[in-house]
């Protein structure tokens, strides 16, 4: 199972992204490994044209759908789906609902930016966060192993403060393995909304070493002994590649 696709067993159905460190990039590697992927967000995104083949601005993006034009052309794909491009960095996303819509009209993988992070390499949601809809078949939890060793303050973490009202830990405490674990495996945080329905397969990103697998494996195997996922995967998204799938 060294391919992301197969790892995150995203070919088919609906996969949000969630987390932090490595959800475009993982993102872009799925849409640029699957047939005839929409990728869209239900919060804000940065641009991100050059990642696939085509942007359409819509607020009917089920309509942009079924143009037969567009619908038929396979280099069409992958299609990028937006409301508004709300500045000239980001687009804004849909609201869960829309793309529930978009996942029930199109016949192929839908890719969905469902938090967000600014930049950072770990993060627990707030209560407006994920915005996951409701049919998503799979969430994906991310974290980088950029963030163990790393002080628990703004600068590494999106939200530090959620991080310490699900686990022990104090703002300034170094980041270990074992909170990056529990966090990820946590109902309020990696695991926060997941619909009943959905399968998480948690993504730890950034392993660029061997020290870095080792740190990884760590992380995982927290998460298992915590959470029901039937696995966790260890990535280079940076590459798009698979490390490790720990079981």
């Amino acid at each position: 199972m060294d391919d992301v696709v197969d790892a995150l067993d995203a070919a088919a159905g609906t996969t949000c992204l969630v987390g932090a460190g490595g959800k475009k990039t993982t993102l872009y590697a799925l849409a640029d490994r699957l047939e005839r992927a929409v990728l869209t967000a239900t919060v804000r995104i940065p641009i991100f044209d050059r990642e696939v083949a085509d942007v359409r601005v819509t607020e009917d993006p089920v309509a942009a759908l079924a143009e037969p034009a567009n619908a038929a052309a396979e280099d069409a794909f992958p299609l990028g789906l937006v409301p508004e491009r709300e500045r000239d960095d980001r687009y804004r996303g849909y609201d869960p609902a829309v793309v529930d819509e978009i996942g029930a009209a199109h016949g192929g993988p839908v890719l969905v930016k469902a938090d967000g992070a600014r930049t950072r390499l770990f993060k627990a949601p707030n209560e407006r966060e994920p915005q996951l809809p409701a049919s998503a078949d799979r969430v994906v939890p991310v974290a980088s192993v950029g963030a163990v060793g790393e002080p628990l303050t703004g600068e590494t973490v999106h939200r530090p403060e959620r991080v310490t009202a699900i686990t022990d830990a104090e703002l300034g405490d170094e980041i270990t393995p074992e909170l990056v674990g529990r966090v990820l495996a946590h109902e309020r945080g990696g695991l926060k909304d997941v619909p009943p329905d959905a399968t998480a397969i948690p993504l730890i990103n950034a392993v660029d070493d061997a020290d870095d697998e080792g740190v990884g494996r760590e992380i995982a195997r927290v998460v298992r002994e915590r959470a029901d996922v039937p696995r966790v995967v260890l990535a280079r998204m940076i590459e798009g590649e698979v490390v490790a799938v720990v079981e």
